[in-house]
Parts: structure tokens; sequence; C-alpha cells
């Protein structure tokens, strides 16, 4: 077996056993970083295709609903942010980018301003 296929199978082993949303998050990051695309996809069909089809029509009507508010972070505020950013749609995104953005002080609205228009460096 290959090692990265190592990997990807106890840490799918590590999601079951803690069996919460935190940890299946943490499961979808780790096969990114263990698993190509291909096999992530064969993964996907294979899990989906052992659903009955009432649950199978429960799994795509969470794919249409929206991401929902931000967790509290597993690692860093940058780290959780960026991974609801993955699931939320542009409407979430705006709202709580406009939201956070009027709560700044102002010396923070001004270097967020100034470095998404690129005239500072991350």
């Amino acid at each position: 077996m290959m090692e990265s296929h190592t990997r990807a199978t106890r840490c799918l082993a590590l999601a079951l056993q803690a069996d919460s949303a935190s940890a299946w998050q943490e499961l979808g990051r780790a096969f990114e970083l263990t698993l190509t695309p291909d096999e992530r996809g064969a993964l996907s069909v294979a899990a989906l295709l052992s659903l009955p089809p009432d649950h199978l029509s429960d799994v795509v009507e969470a794919f249409k609903r929206v991401a929902g508010p931000p967790i509290p972070p597993l690692f860093s505020f940058s780290d959780e942010a960026a991974t609801w950013a993955d699931y939320a749609d542009g409407d979430e995104l705006k709202a709580y980018t406009l939201a956070a953005y009027n709560r700044m002080p102002r010396a923070d609205q001004s270097a967020f301003l100034d470095y998404v228009q690129g005239r500072v460096a991350a």
C-alpha cells in the first residue's frame, strides 16, 4: 500500500472514531493532502452508491444548502476561515465579509483595503 493511502486510511479511522463535525471536516482536508482528485472522486462515488435512496436525497439536498456560520477554529482563525470560505456561497461570503469589515477598527479597515488592493504584501 502506498504511504499516502496508509495516511488516508488512518485519517478515516480517526474520523470514524471521533464522529464529530470537525473530525469529518478535517478528514476532507486530509484526503486533499493524501489522495489524488481521481481517488477522492472514486471514493465519493463509492460512498454515495452505498446509501439507500432516501438517505442519498438528503445528502444531495445538503450540498444545496449554504455553509452557515463559521465554527470555532480547530487550528487557527485563518485556517478555519479559509475552510469555511471554501463551502460558503457568494451571498454568504459577501454578508460575512461586509459585517466583519464594518466591525473592524478604522486602522484595520485601512490595512485590509491596502492588502486586498495589493498595496501591501501578505
